[in-house]
């Protein structure tokens, strides 16, 4: 059964946290998810909160991988999930996509454009180590624009790098990595600081934060509620004009 699409109109959207870098993105008449992470357990990594369902989850246009690391590009979620779109991932990942059924690989680096029916979504840098095995060869990491209105910023794994600023003006929601799934958040990642200082720079209307509340080893941090408040209190003190939602996840917001 595929799901009902909601009628959306210009300029109306809806963003759903689904957990850790896993967002549910409609805008206008698309419907695109980032990263999916749906299982209940990615190798040593356990899902600390009930796994979505996966029906609300279908009727895609397009599915985004920002980088190859299992928790970004899980190939048990993706052939659990059966999605019939394109998946648009970095260069060098079409045959992780292949193993998980997926044949509409749409391979990309910094500085692509990719169009697909009303979806347009732009190609942006991270910073960030985004091979898939630790001695594996390098892989770029990646972050996307989806045109608006409303626009939206999916930076999936990165810290804060040279060229974030250009983004400022362009930017109606950014989606920023606030944590992790370990008991530190180490370099090539963003922390509630850091990632206060990125909407300092992008000075995106919203900010929404990801990459927390889900996953976790043990008792970890990475399921904590005090990073993204962390980022909330940083956020206002940085970007006070900036509105920032803190969403649990599954939970929804209307923009």
């Amino acid at each position: 059964m595929r799901s009902t699409r909601p009628d959306y109109a210009a300029g109306i959207a809806r963003v759903t946290f689904i957990g850790h870098a896993t967002l549910l993105i409609e805008t206008g008449s698309t419907r695109v998810l980032t990263d999916p992470a749906l299982r209940d357990r990615i190798l040593h990594i356990r899902r600390q909160i009930p796994p979505p369902g996966l029906e609300e989850l279908r009727d895609l246009d397009a599915i985004l991988i920002s980088h190859a690391h299992h928790d970004h590009l899980d190939v048990g979620s993706l052939r659990r999930l059966k999605a019939d779109c394109p998946v648009i991932a970095p260069r060098g990942c079409r045959w992780t996509l292949w193993r998980a059924g997926l044949r509409d690989v749409v391979a990309v680096d910094v500085g692509d454009s990719v169009a697909r029916g009303k979806l347009e979504v732009e190609v942006l840098a991270a910073a960030h180590e985004g091979r898939r095995f630790p001695f594996g060869r390098r892989l770029p990491a990646l972050g996307y624009l989806i045109a608006g209105p409303p626009s939206v910023y999916f930076a999936g794994d990165t810290d804060l790098f040279d060229g974030m600023e250009d983004l400022a003006g362009r930017v109606d929601v950014a989606a920023l990595p606030v944590s992790g799934w370990g008991p530190r958040v180490p370099a090539g990642h963003l922390d509630p600081e850091r990632a206060a200082q990125a909407v300092a720079m992008i000075r995106p209307r919203m900010a929404i934060p990801i990459h927390w509340g889900t996953l976790a080893v043990g008792a970890s941090a990475g399921t904590s509620a005090e990073a993204p408040r962390a980022f909330e209190r940083a956020a206002a003190q940085m970007a006070p004009d900036v509105d920032v939602s803190v969403l649990a996840p599954g939970e929804s917001l209307d923009l």
